[in-house]
């Protein structure tokens, strides 16, 4: 199967790290998912890409724009089928990670940079399984004692 890579993260600040990966990809295939809004819009539309509905913890709406990202995730993993799913997070990028462990794919996963002493919800959930898992801040190993540092994005 020959590699094709994911990168997928939620729009905002996970999406600007997730930017600073792009020379890792170069040369190999890859798509880019992330949610839709004005900064990304124009971020992506030189790299292939899918979109996803922006998502704000909290409300009644949540409930349905997750459900409908869970779709939307589903449908582009299985119409791209990665090899490798490299993600800033948040919340948006877990169900990709959820179907890449199911599918047995790579997952790699860095730490937001925000994150200096405690860990992000999404990076709590990924952390169990996922194959590579990246933080910016050489204090971070105390809370993912398995992570990997190796300096920031940036």
């Amino acid at each position: 199967m020959k590699t094709k890579i994911c990168l997928i993260s939620s729009c905002g600040g996970h999406f600007m790290e997730l930017m600073q990966l792009l020379p890792l990809v170069q040369g190999k295939r890859y798509y880019i998912v992330t949610e839709k809004n004005v900064a990304s819009t124009g971020a992506v539309k030189k790299h292939p890409h899918h979109y996803l509905v922006q998502q704000e913890r909290g409300g009644i709406s949540f409930i349905f724009k997750f459900g409908w990202n869970i779709l939307l995730s589903f449908i582009y993993f299985v119409k791209e089928k990665p090899t490798t799913v490299i993600t800033t997070g948040a919340g948006a990028s877990y169900p990709t990670c959820l179907f890449a462990r199911l599918f047995k794919r790579r997952i790699i996963y860095v730490e937001s940079f925000a994150k200096l002493d405690s860990e992000s919800v999404t990076g709590k959930m990924v952390y169990p399984f996922a194959d590579y898992f990246f933080v910016q801040w050489p204090e971070m190993k105390k809370v993912y004692p398995k992570a990997i540092y190796s300096g920031s994005v940036y």
